[in-house]
């Protein structure tokens, strides 16, 4: 059960109105790394957990308190667009503010569609997916994915950060600056713990002598040059610790030629010289005909 209280997590007040930000705020609301997509994701794993208790209660812990950066970021927005278009235009545009939307910089659809209020999209009007989001019921490749999540989230609110001058706004992003640092740390937290347990490689249930051992710790140089070789990826102990690392400097080719069959006659495919495609059988004839 959610409840709802009036009051935001931390102040939501802009100094002055500039619909232009408020277009670029979306990403952060909206983006494949916003704040919408964490809420979703934190929330689906914790409800997903069949894991320790203290797991699903952190993840619904920092769930709820996505939606409540979600409801901050869309009251910034609906209040940056106040005064809405960004400037005057010329008579040109026969005072239509979607013309002068488009003209100014902001979001047209802030006007059209959500009527000066916050969408869920990103800053370039791409509406939110749950394809952003990730729950597979591993918690540690999940607390992983949530770590990533964190660091571009807060990568991205940094660069917002750097790219007003509004002090109410800087405010604002300052606090959801502060909470990725927390977030950051606590699924770092989270991730040490797990492997403290288990191994490291996701997932640690399969049997490794079921993968091709040969080439599990195997770094193959595939590209020009060998500076990769210098990496901590290429030499010493693997990070589980249960081989060496193995430098491959001219990697080999293991596997065959492909060679595919021809397709049947139904298909239509480009016919190959000196082969003949197979019949098609009655039924596909007749499936086709």
């Amino acid at each position: 059960m959610f409840k709802h209280i009036k009051e935001l997590q931390y102040n939501a007040k802009p100094t002055k109105p500039d619909p232009v930000y408020a277009k670029k705020l979306q990403e952060i609301l909206g983006g494949q790394f916003g704040e919408i997509t964490v809420m979703m994701q934190y929330l689906f794993q914790g409800w997903n957990c069949r894991g320790e208790q203290k797991y699903r209660d952190m993840l619904l812990d920092i769930g709820t308190e996505e939606i409540a950066h979600v409801e901050m970021l869309a009251t910034m927005i609906a209040q940056l667009l106040d005064g809405a278009p960004a400037k005057e235009q010329d008579a040109i545009v026969d005072q239509n503010p979607a013309v002068e939307a488009v003209l100014g910089g902001m979001n047209p659809q802030h006007v059209i569609v959500s009527g000066l209020g916050a969408k869920a999209s990103d800053s370039v009007g791409y509406p939110w997916t749950s394809r952003y989001t990730i729950a597979s019921g591993n918690l540690l490749a999940d607390f992983r994915a949530n770590l990533n999540a964190e660091s571009q989230g807060r990568l991205q609110a940094v660069r917002l950060y750097e790219s007003t001058t509004d002090p109410g706004v800087r405010d604002m992003l300052s606090f959801l600056i502060a909470r990725d640092t927390m977030h950051q740390n606590q699924f770092m937290a989270a991730i040490e713990e797990l492997e403290q347990n288990q191994k490291p490689i996701v997932p640690s249930t399969f049997p490794q002598e079921l993968e091709k051992q040969e080439v599990s710790y195997s770094f193959m140089n595939f590209s020009e040059g060998e500076e990769s070789a210098q990496g901590r990826w290429a030499t010493g102990q693997s990070m589980d610790k249960q081989a060496n690392f193995e430098y491959i400097a001219n990697p080999e080719a293991m596997g065959q030629v492909p060679n595919l069959n021809q397709a049947p006659a139904y298909i239509h495919d480009t016919p190959i010289p000196g082969q003949t495609s197979p019949k098609a059988d009655s039924a596909s004839h007749t499936q086709n005909n």
